[in-house]
């Protein structure tokens, strides 16, 4: 393999901005609704207690809008690139042509096991809240099939498998179909959290924010690392830039609204949650429903299991959404078999791509616990958000760049793009040794990948030699 074939980076065809065999059918308003649809998720139900009871006390709030400013430092670059470059691919696409096709693997290899994981682990979660909704009613499933086998008991998720492939079905089903049915869940998703906070904030007590920052500011900073996961999955929407209407207008407000929208909700139920209970009583599994349970009110506890089930399932949606164009990018390539960027004519979706992901998907989400599938998920997005953001400084450096949509550019540059880079860096450092020992196997087995497949079928190679 030679030095320069690896790292080739790939030529901006600007006549595939228009046909890249995906249509264009998305608006703004539906980029919005996928970004608050894919980081409003369960989480918003759980994370709050989770960090201020380790973390950050009733200072909690604060670690949400600092994970927010870094996520919008990140947004701003995945802007410039998605309103610049606008095809299908995200991260994968944009590194592809700014560092070259190793990296653009690597990159992409990592952010099909955050997309593959995300929608295992969410179907387990959503698995977990649906069977308490059919407990309310007095219905139970059977033992075996309620969880997946985990320290002897359990056997397999049947329900995680079947809400995977049944998200699977409606995304092969068509684009328009799926983003209608996002928006009705969205819509509901954000009532539900209103609901609690107005139910909420009259049980309110002040001496519960006291001691403000009991862990003090070092708390603010690890539990930011925490509270930055809950906003993985407004990159989703970078992935859909081939499908929308007016990409150099639309991308940068879908992606930076959706990310302002669910960092306010957050950040404004961690205010109220603390303010309900204190901070030493919400290292919980639910603490929304704790708190709702403390203040007597058990008619928005079912309202908010309700919300939550709503709320995972546009996540699972989404994030199925970002997997396959992801997969459909890297295949366009030559990176994966070409079967997978096949199109259908009808829906103009890639069914097969679709389908395989979402039975890949399933059998992880059926047969491995939770606690074991959500490792991979954080270290792929915060690697993608780095690259992406030191990316912006090379593609303003590309011999072309003057030839492409000048859209949205990123302001104070290369202050913003570096200061993001060096932030996702710095969260990096906070994940777990495990953590990162599962990110090189997986990347081990990546470049394994690449060397006996990818290399050789690139289009790239292959248009150059």
């Amino acid at each position: 393999m030679s030095h320069h074939s690896l790292f080739a980076k790939k030529p901006i065809d600007i006549s595939q901005f228009k046909k890249g065999g995906l249509e264009r059918q998305l608006t703004a308003f539906s980029l919005t609704a996928m970004g608050v649809g894919a980081v409003v998720g369960a989480g918003i139900f759980i994370t709050p207690g989770i960090i201020a009871a380790n973390y950050a006390g009733p200072g909690a709030m604060l670690s949400y809008i600092l994970a927010a400013a870094v996520c919008a430092l990140a947004a701003l670059c995945y802007s410039e690139f998605a309103s610049t470059i606008p095809l299908a691919g995200s991260a994968y696409t944009y590194v592809y042509t700014v560092f070259g096709e190793l990296l653009a693997w690597i990159l992409g290899w990592a952010l099909v096991s955050e997309y593959l994981f995300a929608v295992a682990s969410v179907a387990v979660s959503w698995s977990a809240y649906f069977q308490n909704l059919l407990s309310g009613f007095g219905l139970t499933i059977p033992a075996f099939f309620s969880q997946a086998y985990n320290q002897g008991s359990g056997g397999i998720d049947i329900i995680a498998g079947l809400i995977t492939l049944l998200i699977g079905y409606l995304l092969a089903r068509g684009l328009k179909e799926s983003t209608r049915v996002n928006s009705i869940m969205v819509i509901i998703k954000v009532a539900v959290i209103l609901i609690f906070l107005a139910v909420a904030i009259f049980y309110v007590k002040p001496a519960n924010y006291k001691p403000f920052l009991p862990y003090g500011a070092g708390g603010i900073l690890s539990g930011a690392a925490l509270a930055f996961y809950a906003y993985i999955g407004f990159d989703a929407v970078s992935t859909a830039s081939e499908e929308v209407i007016n990409p150099k207008r639309d991308m940068p407000i879908g992606i930076i609204s959706s990310l302002g929208i669910a960092s306010l909700l957050y950040a404004a139920v961690a205010a109220v949650l603390v303010g309900v209970v204190h901070y030493t009583k919400l290292n919980v599994g639910d603490p929304v429903a704790y708190a709702l349970k403390l203040m007597n009110q058990n008619w928005v506890a079912g309202i908010v299991a309700l919300g939550a089930v709503v709320g995972m399932t546009t996540v699972l949606l989404i994030m199925s959404y970002g997997g396959t164009r992801l997969i459909f990018a890297v295949s366009r390539d030559g990176l994966l078999p070409k079967v997978l960027s096949k199109v259908s004519p009808k829906t103009h979706v890639p069914v097969i791509n679709t389908w395989i992901f979402a039975v890949v998907a399933s059998t992880f989400a059926t047969l491995i616990p939770l606690d074991k599938i959500t490792e991979l998920v954080n270290i792929g997005t915060l690697f993608a958000f780095s690259l992406v953001s030191l990316g912006v400084v090379f593609l303003r450096r590309l011999p072309d760049y003057h030839k492409l949509p000048q859209g949205f550019k990123v302001p104070f540059y290369p202050v913003i793009p570096l200061l993001s880079c060096f932030m996702c860096v710095l969260l990096m450092i906070q994940l777990q040794k495990v953590t990162w020992i599962v990110f090189f196997i997986w990347m081990t087995l990546g470049l394994l990948i690449y060397a006996t497949y990818s290399y050789r079928h690139s289009r790239l190679k292959q248009t150059k030699s």
